[in-house]
């Protein structure tokens, strides 16, 4: 069994689609259920038994730095600060020296989802122990979320093979903002700013991505109205 002890939390995006609460605060220090969506993260790799995050900044970076210099509980935190935005693959790139050789989990700083009857990120490192893949995708069905995912992102097989979505084509999961990787996914990428997208895309030609389907609830958050939802929905269940 697989226990990463690191993890990336990717929190230096601009989330324009979420303005204007994004205007002068960055997306993961915005509230949901009773904390920011970064604590909500960072508690969730706690219980994993991650030791140490490191968190990319860029928009509104000192928010960010000052909000984790704050935080008493772990795991410990570490800046990885970007001058020009990376994007998701470039910003797991220049973070490679910190996060060390060993698999390691990235997640979105928007990311926010309740545990089924085994915790996700304990399901993605047993699927990742299982060996051939350089990465392990957490996916949600579309058809389980209140807001618009569009056409969806993946297809998946019975043994937990993604393929993308052909043209014009629905498909029925969608990534949900969590994977669990090898360093050696990003081997050969370019400097400077990549989506995460295109490491994924190779693993794919070359039979090494896998992905599970997340058994609790998942919400997408990514307009100001998905933020209310989710939080009358949470007021709801309790």
């Amino acid at each position: 069994m697989i226990h990463p002890k690191r993890a990336m939390i990717l929190a230096a995006g601009l989330a324009k689609r979420m303005r204007p609460l994004t205007d002068h605060t960055p997306k993961p220090l915005l509230h949901l259920h009773g904390k920011t969506l970064l604590d909500h993260a960072l508690d969730r790799l706690a219980a994993a038994g991650v030791e140490m995050a490191v968190v990319n900044t860029y928009w509104c970076a000192d928010q960010i730095k000052d909000h984790l210099a704050a935080r008493t509980e772990g795991p410990e935190t570490v800046i990885s600060p970007e001058q020009d935005l990376l994007d998701t693959g470039g910003g797991v790139r220049a973070a490679l020296d910190l996060l060390g050789k060993e698999p390691f989990y990235v997640i979105n700083g928007d990311a926010f989802w309740l545990d089924g009857p085994i915790p996700a990120l304990e399901r993605l490192a047993t699927h990742f122990a299982a060996g051939g893949a350089d990465s392990v995708l957490l996916l949600h069905r579309t058809s389980q979320v209140r807001a618009d995912v569009g056409f969806g992102d993946f297809a998946l097989d019975k043994w937990g093979v993604p393929r993308r979505r052909a043209e014009r084509e629905v498909v029925p999961y969608i990534y949900a903002g969590v994977h669990v990787m090898t360093p050696s996914l990003l081997d050969g990428m370019p400097d400077g700013a990549f989506s995460m997208n295109l490491a994924w895309d190779r693993a794919i030609a070359a039979g090494r991505l896998r992905a599970l389907v997340h058994d609790g609830i998942w919400f997408h958050l990514s307009k100001p109205g998905d933020l209310a939802d989710a939080e009358s929905m949470l007021r709801e269940d309790t």
